[in-house]
């Protein structure tokens, strides 16, 4: 059985990779690059990026793994992985319909820390850091502050789980919910577990991404613990983004019993030409996850350099068909503020 494999000796998928160290994943979050000095130097940039780099990050700071920056190509300011990371002047710059709240969610916050926006599921905020600060984030103005739950408000925000038999999902997110303690994570899924209503929980995360070592044996117990169905998407951009430690991590979770799919965002610079997305979404299958959405762009304040306008979405999805088997096509889609699910375009 997968749990009861010694880290230092077995794989769940049978190959020869071994375990990340139980806690490991922590000192590489606390290792992250947090000055834009230090990004700039570690790829090696002209130092004429730093003044713009230095200026974005006063708006939204860099947090930047190790194990993502090693997987960005030195030298280059157009690598698709960096250029999702780095800072820019022009994020100070005003745009119209760019906004601090695209997505409106502020109206259907019911409770602190939970947003219930549409029928038979509602998200838990189940921690307000990320191990990876997006610059296109829409939540990059999110008032985490005052959506971090106590553990007597996680109570208040269970009760309106538990009042509500309509609910069948409980979608952890964030932040990054795996950001959270293991024993905070154990504890809430445990409290939702006991709802009986409720048939499936899902993680909304990029950790297993740019930390892979996330996923060690502690994170799997607790997954495993559960009677729920669970379900992870995983938010890749771009295929150079999965590397082999991140395949051995989708396999752990995959053998766990987690259905695993990949949520993209369309991002100028990033993956907005056909190849980029034909490439992501071959390597997502290779990994086991399968695409499910390709979200256009949200219109937040400080990131208008990544939009890629709705007409050049549909038609690069529409050639992506000619290259790709449906199961392979993510469903290119808009979240539109107040209506009842996400709007396919």
């Amino acid at each position: 059985m997968l749990l009861h494999c010694s880290p230092s000796n077995c794989s769940p998928d049978g190959s020869d990779a071994p375990w990340p160290e139980p806690g490991s994943w922590r000192r590489q979050l606390a290792g992250a690059i947090r000055d834009p000095r230090d990004l700039c130097q570690r790829l090696g940039l002209d130092p004429a990026y730093m003044a713009g780099a230095l200026e974005g990050h006063e708006l939204f700071e860099v947090r930047v793994p190790e194990a993502f920056a090693a997987r960005m190509r030195t030298g280059d300011p157009m690598d698709p992985l960096l250029r999702q990371v780095l800072p820019l002047a022009s994020e100070a710059d005003t745009s119209p319909g760019f906004v601090t709240d695209p997505l409106e969610e502020a109206q259907h916050t019911a409770r602190r820390g939970l947003i219930h926006k549409y029928a038979g599921r509602v998200l838990l905020i189940a921690s307000p850091a990320c191990a990876v600060n997006c610059r296109y984030c829409f939540r990059r103005h999110f008032p985490y502050d005052d959506n971090a739950p106590s553990r007597s408000q996680w109570e208040d925000t269970l009760n309106y789980l538990r009042d509500d038999s309509s609910l069948r999902e409980a979608i952890l997110s964030g932040g990054d919910p795996l950001a959270a303690s293991d024993r905070q994570l154990a504890w809430l899924v445990e409290k939702l577990d006991s709802i009986r209503h409720l048939k499936r929980l899902r993680l909304h995360t990029r950790l297993p991404v740019v930390i892979p070592d996330r996923v060690d044996a502690i994170m799997l117990d607790w997954l495993a613990s559960t009677r729920l169905q669970k379900v992870m998407v995983l938010h890749i951009n771009h295929a150079n983004e999965i590397d082999d430690a991140v395949i051995a991590a989708c396999a752990r979770l995959k053998a766990a019993g987690v259905t695993l799919l990949n949520q993209s965002v369309i991002l100028r610079g990033v993956n907005d030409d056909v190849d980029s997305l034909e490439a992501l979404s071959e390597r997502l299958f290779e990994a086991g996850v399968l695409p499910y959405y390709l979200h256009a762009f949200d219109p937040v304040a400080g990131a208008a350099h990544f939009a890629v306008s709705d007409e050049t979405a549909e038609a690069l999805i529409a050639e992506l068909r000619t290259r790709l088997p449906g199961f392979l096509m993510p469903t290119l889609a808009r979240e539109i503020p107040g209506e009842a699910s996400k709007t396919p375009l």
